[in-house]
Order: structure tokens, then C-alpha cells, then sequence
């Protein structure tokens, strides 16, 4: 499994790519080996490898030299398209009201998202990296966010 997410990873992003992990870099008994972990991270593509941490993201993970580790990230693709990073689903966050786009994981296959908030984890990309781009082209196919209305009143997606 990891020799092939790595050759997806490197078909896709090149060298001067910016790659985020949203969590769950690793999983099992060899997260916790450094050493493993250190190969494995020295195999990812890009300039820049960021780490939003997960529920299995150890010490270990988190020690290697990611450019950040953080528990939540806001980025913008090239035309300054918002969204917002975060291991676990969130019903709302910085700029929803605005149009920014919420990019989680953790629920593997169990929820695709909504309109405003999309599962980013690879199990449901069919374990490729995706775009900010791919993943709002998905958003518009999903259904409205039916407790939107619950926490952002008078803000219609």
C-alpha cells in the first residue's frame, strides 16, 4: 500500500509542489518506528510537506521534518480560493460565511462531505493527492450541509 500511494504521490506532485497531509501520515506498529517513518517521509514529493495532525499521528510523525505541524491550517490555492484544514469534520469555521471550503479526513468512507465541507482522505480520492481545484469541482455535486442553517442562520450555501 505505501509503494503505491508514494507512486501516486509522485505522478502527481512535483518537485516544486506544495503537498499537505491531513492527517493520519501513519498507522499501525511502524508509526512508531523512526526510523521506518524517516524513510518513508524522505520519499514524499514536493518543496513543501505540511502536516495536519490526526488522531494517529504520534510524537514520531510529528518529529519528522514536516515544513509545519499543526492541528488546524487555512490555505488558499493560486486564484486565492479559501479553505480550511482539519483531521475531523467541523460543522463550521473561519470564513464559512465567506465561501471558504472545509478539507477533513477521518471518516474514511462513511461521509463524502457536503457542499462547504468535503472528505479529502485518499480512501475516497482513490488514493491519489487531489487539488484544491479537483476537490471544489466535487463540492458543487454534494448536498447541502443539513445543519448549516443550525449554526450560520440567514447564510444560505
Amino acid at each position: 500500500m505505501d509503494a503505491m500511494l508514494l507512486a501516486n504521490l509522485s505522478a502527481r506532485v512535483g518537485p516544486e509542489d506544495t503537498l499537505w497531509v491531513v492527517g493520519d501520515f501513519a498507522f499501525g506498529p511502524r508509526a512508531k518506528d523512526k526510523k521506518w517513518l524517516a524513510n518513508l517521509f524522505a520519499r514524499l514529493p514536493g518543496k513543501e510537506r505540511h502536516l495536519v495532525v490526526g488522531n494517529h499521528d504520534g510524537e514520531a510523525t510529528q518529529s519528522l521534518p514536516w515544513t509545519s505541524v499543526s492541528h488546524m491550517a487555512e490555505v488558499a490555492d493560486g486564484n486565492g480560493a479559501p479553505a480550511v484544514l482539519n483531521h475531523y469534520p467541523m460543522i463550521t469555521w473561519h470564513r464559512a460565511r465567506r465561501g471558504a471550503l472545509h478539507l477533513f479526513g477521518h471518516v474514511h468512507n462513511q461521509w463524502m462531505g457536503s457542499r462547504n465541507a468535503i472528505n479529502v482522505g485518499t480512501d475516497v480520492w482513490g488514493y491519489v493527492p487531489i487539488t484544491i481545484r479537483d476537490i471544489a469541482q466535487r463540492a458543487r455535486t454534494l448536498p447541502k450541509n443539513k445543519h448549516w442553517l443550525d449554526v450560520e442562520r440567514g447564510v444560505e450555501l
